[in-house]
């Protein structure tokens, strides 16, 4: 999968369905990325679906 800096709606978190955009305001608005340490969390404590969401199983 390529990704595409300028597509804003391309989708980088499956699990949860967040946007390049999503991130990007994300990072504006907390001048740090609070949905990053989201998934970071989520993933630590078992509850990311990655393998059944993503498109390529990862």
């Amino acid at each position: 999968m390529v990704m595409n800096p300028t597509n804003h709606n391309e989708t980088l978190c499956y699990c949860f369905g967040l946007t390049r955009k999503d991130f990007a305001d994300d990072l504006r608005h907390h001048g740090t990325s609070t949905l990053l340490k989201k998934i970071t969390r989520a993933k630590l404590s078992g509850e990311c679906r990655c393998a059944d969401t993503h498109p390529e199983r990862r």
